[in-house]
């Protein structure tokens, strides 16, 4: 009895509620994980409209996502933890090495894709708050809109130091967009 309480009949179709919810809790796990609605959509074999109105059903929470992306930074620590306490929801900051090693660890084509997958992800939040050189700062607002980019201007470009950003800007920066 208990497993056809599970199953509806909808015309001429079965439909395992189990099963469905299943399907639903792996979409939102690779959505959680950092896939793309397309890419999601892809795995299931449905449309990614799908995808946005399953996690429209289902948000609890209004208000701007926000991302913290900047580089080099002295700090990157400090203003991570700052960032997240402040509400932001995806940070990335590195040091002048760090993001050098980044690079240089990478072939060509890699650093490429993974530099698009990382602009992919940062289309889906509401605001970014991009911390790095005056040239990069519009580099990013011409690629993901500038009424989308908070730009915190760490020198002019090329920034070959770290450069120390106290955590209280930052996290008031965050704190301001996410209650507007």
């Amino acid at each position: 009895m208990a497993e056809s309480a599970d199953l509806l009949r909808i015309g001429e179709k079965l439909v395992s509620r189990e099963r469905l919810a299943r399907a639903i809790d792996r979409m939102l796990e690779m959505r959680a994980r950092g896939a793309s609605q397309q890419e999601v959509a892809q795995a299931f074999g449905v449309d990614r409209s799908f995808v946005s109105r399953l996690e429209t059903l289902g948000e609890v929470r209004r208000g701007a996502r926000v991302a913290v992306v900047g580089f080099p930074v002295q700090n990157p620590q400090e203003l991570g933890r700052a960032a997240q306490e402040a509400g932001a929801e995806w940070v990335w900051l590195m040091t002048n090495e760090e993001r050098w090693r980044y690079a240089r660890e990478r072939p060509g084509d890699q650093l490429f894709n993974e530099l698009m997958e990382i602009l992919s992800r940062l289309s889906h939040f509401d605001r970014v708050v991009f911390l790095g050189s005056e040239m990069r700062i519009r580099l990013v607002e011409a690629i993901l809109g500038s009424d989308r980019v908070i730009g915190v201007t760490l020198g002019p470009s090329p920034i070959a130091a770290d450069v120390y950003v106290e955590p209280e800007r930052i996290a008031a920066i965050v704190s301001g967009v996410r209650s507007r």
